[in-house]
């Protein structure tokens, strides 16, 4: 890209420049650091210029926006045509009081919404079962049967909204559900636009909500994979998390490395369950964090796009151009949050939604200032809202693509994270893959590794985050902080009561001996949950029938 004598030219000159300015400068004022480094631990140097990106081939590694390899973007015209998709993640207590949230979320301008699931859903257990006690409604939003999916889209037409649901475990029950509500409302499976995060691989290395061992796992991804391909072609079937890796202590690198690696996993599965790669590639979707390191974090998103279509087109032969994009969610990174001075929160999240806008996501949440100390406030609700709509109509960083393009920091960057990444990839290939890797605990140690640094860093000083351990400030009881009522609980219970004693009992059970039946076959077990869940079967009676068969994980300790 560059011409060699040119080159060569620049490399004299910033020599000359360092010899002649920089060191008589740093006599006087020396540098703050000896080294500066990334997030990641990959060095910055202190200046960038042509000779850092000389081999760079602007056609193979950048290209145009919406053609491969999409560095700079998966749509030709990205914020221009219209904005990511401004979703907040928000769900607690019961259905009613989150359909109240959303509501009211939308009537702020979100547009698209974003389920959280409590515990106990999370993990496949009725409000009502002994392990669920104390946890109902706490994180998230209880769902116990298709009954509670009415109420908490109640008024919301899904033929309108895009919807996300964050659930890994038992996501084809939830997913078998939302189609169950929309047929209700009168909305046809194929007009259903949205995301199932359905990712129960990193279930497994950082976040633990898993029911399953890892094959019929694997089994009930590949199921609904092949339903949605047929009957509900708009909805992506997976969001592919990197987020919850990050927050776990990995990173930038391993994010994108760990995430991609488990990506291959899910395609190379649904490929053995004989399904055409480009008939289910199209939707799958990715999850990202944004972290507080700006510019590390914009390259992290192009590299992740680039190294993700390089391995549709030349590992999976992929022939659709769409089977090769990477499309991505972002939220911004709750490990930044702190307790103390929670208002320094507000700034640290607008950092990270200009490092997902920068870096090109398909939508986007933003957390708000109180979620280190409880689930956010209304108030704090709408300024997390608020930032997105600020960056996007007021910053000026929409109006062109991909604007940190050609920034020599920036392509340095973008290659170095590609290669690192690539090379954690070919390491877990040498283990046999993503789930081999995961069970010799190789993609767990290196994240307890990274966060033990992090930690140290904080810890040491090396590391400032403000307000924690510098600046700090004597600080009075935080106050308006949202509490879950107690009485949730009983009332989530005293619903389901209601619902076993008005339902067809006898329709359920033969329903889940059909289910049954069927988990110990090969067959897709998509039309046997969505029946039994019209028939009022709780999400716990269908995860229970299918521990029965499957079994329970069980997690291997990690030192």
């Amino acid at each position: 890209m560059f011409d060699e004598k040119k080159i060569d030219k620049i490399n004299k000159a910033k020599e000359e420049w360092t010899e002649n300015k920089v060191k008589k400068v740093i006599e006087k004022f020396p540098e703050r650091k000896e080294q500066f480094t990334t997030g990641s631990n990959i060095e910055v140097d202190r200046l960038y210029t042509p000779v850092n990106i000389k081999d760079l081939d602007y056609k193979e590694k950048l290209g145009f926006p919406g053609q491969y390899p999409f560095t700079r973007g998966v749509q030709p015209t990205m914020y221009r045509g219209r904005f990511w998709t401004m979703r907040q993640y928000a769900g607690f207590a019961t259905a009613e009081e989150s359909n109240k949230r959303y509501k009211y979320l939308l009537e702020q301008g979100q547009t698209g919404l974003s389920v959280a699931f409590d515990l106990p859903t999370q993990i496949g257990y009725d409000s009502d079962h002994a392990l669920s006690e104390g946890e109902v409604g706490k994180v998230g939003v209880a769902i116990d049967s298709l009954k509670d999916m009415e109420t908490l889209f109640e008024g919301i037409p899904l033929d309108k909204v895009s919807t996300s649901m964050t659930i890994n475990a038992p996501a084809i029950v939830l997913l078998a559900m939302y189609i169950a509500v929309a047929e209700k409302q009168g909305v046809p499976k194929d007009k259903l636009r949205g995301t199932i995060q359905n990712d129960i691989l990193k279930e497994y290395i950082a976040r633990g909500t898993y029911i399953f061992p890892p094959e019929p796992s694997m089994r009930l991804i590949t199921n609904i994979f092949e339903y949605c391909s047929k009957e509900v072609p708009k909805w992506n079937t997976i969001s592919i998390s990197g987020y919850h890796i990050r927050e776990a202590g990995s990173t930038a690198v391993q994010e994108v490395a760990f995430t991609l690696a488990n990506g291959v996993a899910y395609v190379e599965a649904a490929i053995k369950a004989g399904l055409d790669v480009d008939d289910f590639a199209p939707r799958l979707s990715f999850f990202f964090n944004a972290h507080n390191d700006l510019l590390e974090e914009v390259a992290k998103y192009r590299a992740a796009r680039r190294l993700w279509a390089r391995i549709m087109k030349e590992r999976f032969n992929a022939q659709n151009e769409k089977s090769m994009m990477l499309k991505f969610h972002t939220q911004t990174a709750g490990s930044t949050l702190t307790a103390q001075q929670p208002d320094n929160n507000i700034i640290r999240v607008t950092i990270q939604t200009l490092a997902a806008v920068l870096g090109g996501t398909q939508s986007l949440h933003t957390n708000s200032r109180d979620e280190a100390l409880a689930l956010p406030t209304e108030e704090s609700v709408r300024i997390a809202l608020r930032t997105q709509q600020i960056v996007a109509y007021e910053s000026g960083v929409t109006e062109t693509i991909d604007p940190l393009a050609g920034s020599y920091y920036i392509e340095s960057l973008t290659d170095r994270i590609e290669e690192e990444a690539m090379n954690y990839i070919k390491k877990i290939d040498e283990l046999g893959g993503a789930p081999k890797a995961i069970e010799k605990g190789y993609i767990q140690k290196e994240i307890q590794n990274a966060a033990y640094k992090y930690q140290m860093e904080v810890e040491s000083g090396e590391r400032i985050v403000v307000g924690v351990n510098k600046f700090q400030i004597e600080e009075e009881h935080h106050k308006d902080i949202l509490k879950v009522d107690p009485e949730v609980e009983r009332l989530q219970r005293e619903k389901l009561r209601a619902l076993r004693e008005e339902r067809n009992n006898q329709q359920v059970e033969n329903k889940l001996n059909e289910l049954k039946d069927a988990a110990n076959t090969d067959k897709n077990l998509m039309p046997y949950i969505l029946e039994a869940v019209k028939a009022y079967a709780t999400l716990g009676e269908i995860c229970g029938v299918l521990r029965e068969v499957f079994g329970e994980y069980e997690q291997s300790i990690i030192l």
